[in-house]
């Protein structure tokens, strides 16, 4: 169910509502709206209540006026929050998904149950990074969109993966390609401005899911395990296979690990 976000800051926005039981916030990445998690949906759906928001400027969701950063984000998502009237929640994001999660567990930690990273990281974008997000917004303010996101896509998904995943990917692609230039250049800018949020982690006192995957281009393999130590309490999957898109490229794996993971979460809740 299509639910909109009654809001005088994030106008004519929206976020999917579907199945009963505790509630889970799957946040998309981008380049990515909320059915990036289709297949999560069908396998979910009977144990947890899935809230998915199309962020401001992806999906059904205009973007907003505010400048973009992953502050504002984090607020979408706690405006969401209060108006289900939700307690707590537990809080999974994707790429970029995973940087709003991060700063949401900053500023309302005390609204989660656990939250995880799906292929993201804690870790701000080095300058040679930084670098090549200017060159790609470069590049997509002279109508460069549709180069940038032919090259984008298939590099975040494994070898392997694209033998198998081409009508995934072609999906991946038309989301992608109907986000406005404004609003990727505003996602491509909010990212590089984002902080360090490891000491996120490390300060973190409620359960923390990591997935990653072994062949991830986008962020670095390494990076994304040294933080795993991080947290008092981590749970992490590494699939072999996988770059950075394990929704479409093992999604029976993605599925196990969410309801594991939130079973867990919620079983020691209740005791």
């Amino acid at each position: 169910m299509q639910v909109s976000l009654n809001s005088t800051r994030f106008r004519n926005c929206f976020y999917q509502k579907i199945g009963k039981g505790q509630p889970v916030f799957l946040l998309h990445g981008f380049g990515e709206d909320a059915a990036i998690f289709e297949n999560q949906i069908d396998e979910l759906q009977n144990t947890f209540e899935l809230i998915i928001p199309d962020f401001p400027g992806s999906g059904l969701s205009s973007i907003c006026d505010e400048e973009m950063s992953m502050e504002l984000f984090a607020d979408f998502v706690n405006e969401i929050v209060e108006q289900q009237k939700f307690h707590k929640i537990i809080l999974l994001g994707h790429s970029m998904g995973g940087y709003i999660t991060m700063t949401f567990a900053e500023k309302y930690q005390h609204k989660l149950f656990a939250f995880g990273l799906i292929h993201s990281s804690a870790y701000p974008d080095d300058e040679a990074k930084k670098e090549t997000r200017r060159k790609s917004i470069k590049l997509i303010e002279n109508d460069g969109k549709e180069i940038f996101l032919k090259a984008m896509i298939p590099n975040l998904y494994s070898e392997e993966s694209k033998l198998i995943c081409q009508l995934e990917m072609q999906k991946h692609l038309s989301m992608a390609l109907n986000i406005s230039t404004k609003a990727l250049i505003g996602y491509y800018q909010a990212m590089i401005n984002r902080a360090d949020k490891r000491h996120v982690l490390k300060s973190a006192t409620i359960p923390v899911l990591f997935v990653i995957g072994k062949k991830d281009n986008a962020i670095p393999y390494l990076q994304m395990v040294e933080q795993v130590s991080m947290p008092a309490i981590a749970k992490v999957e590494i699939l072999e296979k996988v770059g950075h898109t394990s929704m479409y490229e093992n999604k029976k794996a993605l599925n196990r690990i969410i309801n594991n993971f939130c079973l867990y979460v919620f079983r020691q809740e209740i005791v």
